[in-house]
């Protein structure tokens, strides 16, 4: 039984965001408008909220401070966007290393600490707000109204964390369904279960589906395998996020589901970046995000080379992230959008790769089932995950400073707790892990074939 979508949407929600003194709402109200400024309106607004978080970080995180005054750079110095790139850049090494002095834990709404998934490898412990918070659910609201899906309308999440694995959780289970909200575990995808979830969103009617890439193209590779295509009358969009979307993946979910695929980009540690309009383009979230692309030696590049993507979090006041190198690669466009929103927009998001897992019993998982053992042991600086076979696992690690004794023995408890017991788990201790010999850096590289019509959702070729 759901609550009708008003009810959810208008009464509900807004009052969770109360309870928690997020501004949700008001934020939404105000990216509605500043969406359909022009262009350099909208950059005029990312500087004013660029100075004031500069003065945040003068006046609360020491770190930022030091960096400020080296670079010969006050908040009242900040007379144009690029003077920006009087700082230097920061990375996740840096953000992990100096986080007592990056944190303002007087910050408004209080600060929390988070920690990143660990995809890109580095996982890292940081603090947010509730302004961030407010900022990132008022674009993502934003965005599905983009595609005709209102706050409050039924959303299935194909999705894993740990509070999604803890069946005691009844608080979150109640919430979601007040919100109607369905979660279906990503890190559990055997073939039963599958069929257990095409049921489930066929009895729950979504309007959006919104989960991993690869895990969205597994569940629409397990139903056509099974000629099951869902009857979802109500279903406008899939959103896909975490990775990657590759066009073979995207073409199979369309075609399974009937609709189209929107890709969503973002970060824990940044937050939600840019999502695809009907019309196929990416826009960033220009109000919250302040988007370089830039070469090796740190220079910007033109529109439409690729180059890493380095931001600055609008809203990151608990912990400002200030020129940050995410790691990820992109392209930016000259075009402007279609619609005629003054957001900018992304030609290309080329991303970071991960790798499902396989369980001796034949369930797939997706790769974060395993990242989160490893970035939820303090001390791991740099991993990497490879399955040789179903019951052989490696994982390297790159310790850092905060490296136990017991880093290892805390490692292998976990991720036979996710893979069972009968799996052989070696971890490495290395000084580096270097990259694939195609240059890129894939932290879960597994050697499992996927069997039947199920190595099409995998976003890579699969082994022989």
């Amino acid at each position: 039984m759901r609550l009708p979508a008003a009810i959810a949407g208008r009464l509900v929600y807004p009052l969770q965001e109360r309870v928690f003194r997020r501004s949700t709402f008001s934020d939404l109200a105000t990216l509605e408008r500043s969406q359909w400024l022009t262009r350099g309106a909208l950059e005029d607004l990312q500087r004013r909220k660029l100075r004031e978080l500069l003065e945040v970080a003068h006046a609360h995180c020491p770190w930022h401070r030091r960096r400020m005054q080296a670079a010969g750079l006050a908040p009242d110095d900040l007379g144009e966007l690029a003077d920006l790139r009087r700082l230097p850049t920061m990375d996740k090494a840096e953000a992990a290393a100096h986080r007592d002095e990056l944190v303002w834990k007087g910050v408004p709404g209080g600060a929390y600490p988070y920690n990143t998934g660990g995809s890109s490898g580095q996982p890292l412990i940081f603090h947010f707000g509730r302004g961030r918070q407010a900022s990132d659910a008022a674009g993502r609201i934003r965005a599905r109204r983009w595609w005709g899906v209102e706050v409050g309308e039924p959303e299935v999440y194909i999705w894993g964390a740990p509070v999604e694995l803890n069946k005691t959780d009844w608080v979150k289970t109640v919430r979601d369904r007040l919100l109607n909200q369905l979660v279906l575990n990503a890190f559990a995808m055997s073939p039963e279960r599958m069929d257990r979830y095409l049921d489930a969103l066929e009895s729950f009617q979504p309007r959006c589906i919104y989960g991993y890439s690869s895990s969205v193209a597994l569940l629409a590779a397990h139903a056509r395998e099974r000629g099951h295509r869902p009857r979802l009358p109500r279903l406008r969009v899939v959103c896909t996020t975490g990775e990657p979307l590759y066009d073979h993946q995207r073409s199979l979910i369309s075609e399974v589901f009937g609709v189209a695929v929107a890709n969503e980009f973002g970060s824990r540690d940044i937050g939600f970046t840019a999502h695809e309009t009907p019309h196929g383009q990416m826009l960033l979230m220009s109000e919250s995000i302040i988007l370089e692309v830039l070469d090796p030696q740190g220079n910007p590049v033109a529109p439409g080379q690729t180059g890493e993507a380095v931001m600055t979090g609008l809203c990151s006041q608990a912990q400002p992230f200030i020129r940050y190198r995410t790691g990820d690669m992109l392209r930016m466009s000259p075009e402007t959008d279609r619609d005629g929103r003054g957001l900018h927009v992304i030609a290309e998001v080329m991303g970071r790769q991960t790798d499902f897992l396989v369980r001796a019993d034949g369930t797939i998982m997706h790769a974060l089932a395993g990242i989160y053992v490893l970035r939820a042991v303090d001390g791991v600086g740099e991993f990497k995950l490879i399955q040789h076979d179903r019951l052989n696992l490696e994982a390297q690690v790159v310790p850092n400073a905060r490296w136990r004794a017991d880093g290892a023995r805390a490692i292998e408890t976990g991720l036979r707790a996710r893979l069972g017991d009968d799996v052989t788990i070696h971890v490495r201790l290395l000084d580096t892990i270097p990259p694939e010999a195609s240059g890129k850096h894939r932290y879960v590289v597994s050697h499992v074939r996927l069997e039947g019509g199920l190595e099409q959702a995998a976003g890579h070729p699969q082994p022989q």
